[in-house]
């Protein structure tokens, strides 16, 4: 039932979103207070109540974390790891950039551990990461960062899609998407696959391995695990567009954030990423402070992986004296 609800409050208004190219495509001048921040009149107030109850949940949860076995807290933090691969792995770096090839071993289990992470299907995600992409900090931005923090960290989710966002999001291309087995199979059973993975494996296993008690396996591996990782990927879209530093290109929002580097297992070099979207490691420095490079390096070893698109040194130094802040 939580798992049910839930996914009305992530789906919520999100629907689909198919995006067209940018060009000839401007910012419009805020008219009304409607393009900043939130408004009464656009909240989805099923949305606003279910993610209070689910992080008021997870305040509870942390005062179970000392009730609970040291073993159920490093099972906590592995799915937190798993989720946050699931996320950067796989609908980021390798269905919504196609910055690496991957197997279908790879794609079953990346495919897996995202529906740990519960935050849409992966169609959804990659589609309108590439929404995001193409018209970052502009109205057509599903969560555009220009209406302030709370807005790009989750107000997004409280509110109807701005028209701008459906309207030139309706031409995108998603054939890879549409045409990937592993991407479609996920889609159609995506609401079991939650169930099973981001809240039954997740709280079966410390009570069946030691005998955790399924209380508190399942408010700390279950709904503190869950909400952790929710807010770190939102920090992606607010702190790292908001506070940092802009060494590859001054004329975008996003920067290099060190804390949410660290949280989001190394995607918070955002102005790289932002600059050089199809760099596999989202970052200049490869493996260093990159946990999800490292898992695709080792994919690589493996032979499970291949093909990874990477901007070459020359490219990046030539982009950071043409519009990085070293250039001014």
């Amino acid at each position: 039932m939580v798992a049910i609800l839930l996914s009305c409050a992530v789906r919520g208004e999100n629907k689909d979103v198919r995006s067209a190219d940018r060009e000839n495509y401007k910012e419009p001048a805020p008219k009304s207070t409607h393009d900043k921040g939130i408004h009464l009149q656009g909240i989805v107030w099923r949305n606003v109540i279910l993610m209070a109850l689910l992080h008021a949940a997870s305040i509870y949860a942390i005062f179970l974390i000392p009730t609970a076995r040291p073993l159920t807290w490093i099972w906590s933090y592995v799915c937190f790891f798993l989720t946050a691969l699931g996320v950067t792995a796989g609908a980021h770096r390798l269905w919504s950039h196609r910055s690496y090839k991957a197997k279908l071993p790879l794609r079953v289990f990346l495919a897996a551990i995202n529906s740990m992470a519960f935050q849409n299907d992966i169609f959804e995600w990659s589609r309108d990461h590439r929404v995001h992409h193409k018209y970052s900090e502009t109205d057509a931005d599903p969560h555009n960062a220009k209406r302030g923090f709370f807005f790009a960290h989750v107000g997004w989710l409280f509110v109807r899609k701005h028209k701008d966002v459906i309207e030139k999001g309706r031409r995108l291309d998603v054939s890879d998407l549409l045409a990937d087995p592993v991407v479609m199979f996920q889609r159609r059973y995506y609401l079991m696959s939650v169930l099973v993975m981001c809240f039954l494996v997740p709280t079966l296993v410390p009570w069946y391995l030691w005998g955790e008690s399924l209380w508190n396996s399942y408010f700390l591996a279950g709904i503190l695990r869950y909400t952790v990782s929710l807010n770190i990927t939102w920090l992606v879209n607010s702190a790292a567009h908001m506070y940092g530093n802009r060494p590859y290109d001054v004329n975008i929002n996003p920067r290099e954030n060190g804390f949410v580097t660290f949280g989001a297992i190394g995607e918070g070099f955002h102005n790289f990423h932002h600059t050089f979207p199809f760099d596999y490691s989202a970052s200049e420095f490869g493996l260093r402070f990159n946990p999800t490079t490292c898992f695709i390096d080792l994919m690589c070893l493996l032979g499970l992986a291949s093909d990874c698109k990477k901007a070459s040194a020359q490219m990046v130094q030539a982009r950071k004296c043409r519009t990085g802040e070293g250039s001014l």
